[in-house]
């Protein structure tokens, strides 16, 4: 049968002209097991007995990407799935690829069920699909989770009337036949490839075969390490990231941007900026002074003619650290601390702003003409993306065509729509194609932050045992108006509270959790604007600061009752698979090893997304001014890992991620303004300061797979701050630890 696309549909779209396709639906056994799994979560709170513990946090539950996953199932049908005559798997890719290999393993999932080899899939970022819903959120480590089921159904289904097709071809029973290399063989030896089958397979009404998924004890290509399939072409430069992108005549645009967040023009003088070799159009919009030229260095330097009287933003009397107390004041009273045999904790800790800093800045392009506009960009939330260009515009979604790309790197940073927004702007402006592009120095004081927080862990300890335990979240107001922020806000209306006080308290509650027996433990939330509109979600998002303070707080129990951190945590941990990881990473690090003065080793644990990790740290903090991690040990129970190499690949950014949130990255806020300008200034660790020696352990199958995008983030945090505590003597409370 012909693709969902319409003949129209497939003459627009490079590479599929004048082809006709086999394609399968997601098939109805997905939903099922989706449904069955809430109504027994639900079922199981409501029915906790009178006089028992409260039910554990929302977390241990139902997380985020659960609810992503619920969202998603209804729009399963709309996957575009196929076979070309040439003999290539085809999928059109509802999440956005930003460094995180989900082509890969999502070509590992297709061919495993088609027997079909990975190089003959190919996978193209889907255009921004209203239908798609939530299918087309790239957030919170759900892209395998919530991709996995439909793909292997319909890869199963795909397969099943191949065979079919080429049972009747040859006129052999359909059971005889087997799947290999992306072609059907006969027991004779005869084959025909995917490609040869195409047609016929489309006119498959009912299958000679069950079209059912393997069972993992016959895979052969998931759970086998893989290079990621475009390794080649990103070191080699022929991938095509979002700044690659370049329409026929179109004009490059930079934004002349106020000195503070949030300022906005009140006069400008552009008359030398326009005598500038190459300059086009020069226009104001709500940010800035859009320059646009002919390439990047004539919109660069003509920028900088432009003369600007600007008026301050909100937050022109707010500074670090002036935030900071408002953080802590906020985060309130717990109750009294006072303890006459010192069984009590009550222990506070601030972490400073921070940049994404991806490799790629923002960019954008924009075609606006009348009544339609087109738009490429790289998005988690392609679809918020189209809306708000329709609605800045004064169009419908239906006249805004968004065009998704690979990015360079993200973070989270491309949750956020600015790019878009402004290249849709300039084009209506100034009637040009544009390409607006962010420069470094635009990314880091006006790109998006992740929050300043204030932690507060209290605990109460009696007769050797933490008999309660709490963990309040005091942050900075964080902007969830993207895509996903429709998910807290609709959890948000369920539980009848208001949107905009309760937003923060939802979405610690859906993330993170208390993963140690301690007695009565509860965790709550709480957000004060502070004049800071730039702020986004970030890799991780409250984990990596939640973690890292209760992480150091259970240290500081164990030292208490003078036990040993990590037989602590062994004794105290709810959950047999993050045992599993901390034993695993204890004995590979050889943990309790002498060491040299100056030096120590580090734990942490964390568990989310439906993954368990530890990690262990050894750091030289000889120079408590130069701290440097030497090794690291990971290990994650991913429940099933599809491309081991690739898990391998995010637990070490995860790390590198943790020792920059500990030791390195942070942003000084002085009247207003992000005192950063770049990397020159901008700290982040180099490859001087990675660990010389890291290893990566992944456990054996335990289930589903879980996600693996964002968890070894907080764990190693945690441990890089134990380690350097442990090694200086201190507690540290103030992250990064070297922000000066």
């Amino acid at each position: 049968m012909e693709s969902p696309a319409t003949a129209a549909d497939n003459e627009e779209k490079p590479g599929l002209r004048r082809r006709r396709f086999l394609t399968y639906l997601a098939a109805a056994p997905t939903l099922t097991v989706v449904g069955k799994v809430l109504a027994e979560g639900e079922a199981a709170a409501a029915t906790a007995a009178p006089g028992q513990l409260p039910v554990p946090p929302i977390a241990d539950l139902f997380d985020m990407g659960d609810a992503i996953n619920l969202l998603a199932t209804p729009t399963f049908g709309e996957l575009r799935l196929g076979i070309s005559e040439n003999n290539e798997v085809w999928f059109e890719l509802p999440k956005t690829e930003v460094g995180q290999g989900i082509n890969t393993t999502v070509a590992m999932i297709l061919a495993e069920e088609f027997d079909a080899k990975p190089d003959d899939i190919a996978i193209t970022h889907s255009d921004a699909r209203p239908e798609l819903s939530y299918s087309q959120v790239t957030a919170f480590s759900t892209s395998v989770r919530v991709l996995r089921k439909p793909l292997a159904s319909m890869a199963a289904a795909g397969r099943a009337r191949l065979v079919t097709a080429a049972s009747k071809r040859w006129n052999v029973p359909a059971n005889r036949l087997s799947t290999k290399d992306t072609c059907v063989y006969a027991p004779d030896g005869r084959k025909l490839t995917f490609g040869e089958l195409s047609k016929d397979a489309a006119k498959v009404a009912i299958p000679a075969v069950p079209a059912k998924p393997k069972p993992p004890e016959r895979y052969h290509i998931v759970g086998k390490p893989l290079n990621r399939l475009d390794s080649h072409d990103i070191v080699t430069g022929k991938a095509s990231y979002i700044s690659d992108t370049k329409i026929p005549g179109s004009v490059v645009a930079v934004v002349v941007r106020p000195p503070t967040i949030g300022g906005a023009v009140a006069s400008f003088d552009d008359s030398a900026a326009r005598r500038m070799p190459g300059v086009v159009a020069i226009t104001p919009i709500p940010t800035g002074i859009a320059v646009c030229a002919e390439n990047t260095w004539q919109a660069m330097e003509a920028a900088k003619k432009v003369e600007v009287t600007w008026e301050s933003g909100a937050s022109a009397s707010r500074s670090g650290a002036d935030i900071a107390q408002v953080l802590k004041e906020k985060a309130g009273s717990l109750g009294d601390v006072v303890s006459p045999d010192g069984g009590e904790f009550d222990e506070r800790f601030d972490f400073a702003f921070t940049s994404h800093a991806p490799m790629e800045t923002g960019f954008a392009v924009a075609d606006v003409q009348d009544g339609r506009a087109e738009v490429w960009c790289s998005s988690h939330v392609p679809i918020e993306v189209q809306k708000a260009v329709a609605n800045e515009l004064g169009l419908t979604t239906a006249d805004v065509t968004v065009h998704v790309k690979r990015a360079g790197g993200s973070f989270g940073r491309n949750c956020h729509m600015d790019a878009p927004i402004e290249a849709a702007q300039v084009s209506k402006a100034t009637g040009k194609v544009v390409k607006l592009f962010w420069t470094r120095n635009d990314d880091t004081r006006h790109g998006r932050m992740r929050a300043a927080t204030h932690q507060r862990v209290q605990a109460s300890v009696r007769a050797g045992k933490v008999r309660s335990f709490h963990h309040r979240v005091s942050g900075a107001w964080t902007d969830l108006t993207h895509g996903l922020g429709d998910i807290v806000f609709t959890a948000l209306m369920e539980l009848g509270k208001p949107a905009k006080e309760a937003v923060a308290d939802v979405v610690i509650g859906v993330t993170q959790t208390v993963p140690y027996e301690f007695g009565l433990a509860t965790v709550s939330g709480t957000e004060t604007d502070v004049d800071l509109p730039n702020t986004g979600v970030m890799r991780g998002v409250h984990s990596v600061a939640y973690r890292v303070a209760e992480e150091i707080t259970v240290d500081q129990i164990a030292k208490h009752l003078g036990e040993d951190p990590v037989d602590f945590r062994l004794e105290a941990l709810k959950d047999d698979r993050t045992k599993a990881v901390l034993r695993k990473v204890a004995q590979e690090g050889e943990w309790g090893r002498s060491m040299p003065k100056g030096h120590a080793q580090g734990i942490g644990i964390h568990q989310e997304y439906k993954s368990m990790t530890a990690t262990l740290v050894e750091i030289d903090a000889t120079d408590p001014e130069e701290p440097r991690v030497t090794k690291a040990f990971v290990a994650i129970d991913p429940g099933r890992a599809i491309n081991p190499r690739g898990v391998e690949a995010q637990m070490q950014g995860g790390l590198m991620d943790g020792i920059n949130t500990v030791l390195y990255a942070g942003l000084h806020i002085d009247g207003g303004a992000v005192r950063e300008g770049s990397f020159a200034d901008f700290c982040v660790a180099r490859q001087a300061q990675a660990p010389l020696e890291t290893k990566v352990f992944i456990m054996p199958p335990t289930g589903e797979p879980g996600g693996v995008g964002e968890i070894s983030v907080p764990a190693s945090a945690a441990a890089v701050a134990n380690a350097y505590g442990r090694a200086t003597g201190t507690v540290p409370r103030q992250f990064p630890i070297n922000n000066r």
